[in-house]
């Protein structure tokens, strides 16, 4: 009987390229595993996981990076009123799950979200951690909208966002901002831009300088925190 052969898996230090190498498009490596070591690894160096709906995972650092700059958020005279007008409620990490479960079916998402059943229980692990955070709108005592993301040191990388209710995910975003601000983080990753992120005032910057600002951002001791920060 010829010898079992074992093969190792490869560490996630060996398996991606270092986004520095990486085309314009950012394509870093094709598998791996979303294990929370591995995901914690890639946010720490500039990756994030983007699988394709029916294909292999795929990771990703792509140049230019797009950011929002904490101080830099877009706030409408009528958005501002429904933030502090008392429609929505908002809180943070009561309802993860709920969040996550938004980001992938509405707004007609369903048939062609990248939020896979794998990827949601990666995130939930992340969360169970203390990795990842979710801000809730809630309207009527039903959530009406959220945001979710990955949060390392001073880094927090917004991943999805959603509503059911109008401007109740431009209602999370503005919560989120002050409590990022509010708790010391220097860096909001939002991976790539879109239009609705531009007119909110979201920019590009070029891969080097986001892994410059992200090698700092996290060593910072920071911690998200329990609660919601309250509007300045």
């Amino acid at each position: 009987m010829p010898p079992i052969r074992h093969t190792r898996r490869p560490s996630p230090e060996e398996f991606f390229v270092p986004p520095e190498l990486a085309s314009p498009e950012g394509l870093v490596g094709v598998g791996g595993s979303l294990h929370s070591e591995w995901l914690l690894y890639a946010y720490r160096h500039g990756i994030f996981p983007w699988p394709a709906e029916s294909g292999p995972l795929a990771w990703w650092s792509p140049d230019p990076r797009a950011i929002f700059e904490l101080d830099a958020l877009r706030v409408s005279r009528s958005l501002a009123r429904t933030v502090r007008g008392g429609k929505f409620r908002v809180t943070c990490d009561r309802e993860f799950a709920g969040v996550m479960a938004g980001c992938a079916t509405a707004q007609r998402r369903a048939r062609g979200t990248w939020l896979t059943p794998a990827m949601r229980a990666a995130y939930g692990a992340l969360h169970a951690l203390g990795h990842a955070h979710s801000i809730e709108v809630w309207h009527a005592d039903q959530l009406a909208g959220g945001v979710y993301g990955v949060a390392i040191g001073g880094l927090f990388a917004a991943e999805s966002m959603f509503y059911f209710v109008r401007d109740a995910s431009k209602v999370a975003l503005v919560h989120l901002l002050n409590h990022l601000r509010s708790r010391g983080y220097t860096l909001l990753d939002i991976q790539q831009l879109t239009p609705h992120t531009a007119r909110l005032g979201a920019r590009e910057i070029p891969r080097r300088e986001f892994l410059d600002r992200l090698a700092r951002a996290v060593e910072q001791p920071l911690d998200f925190g329990l609660e919601l920060a309250p509007l300045a």
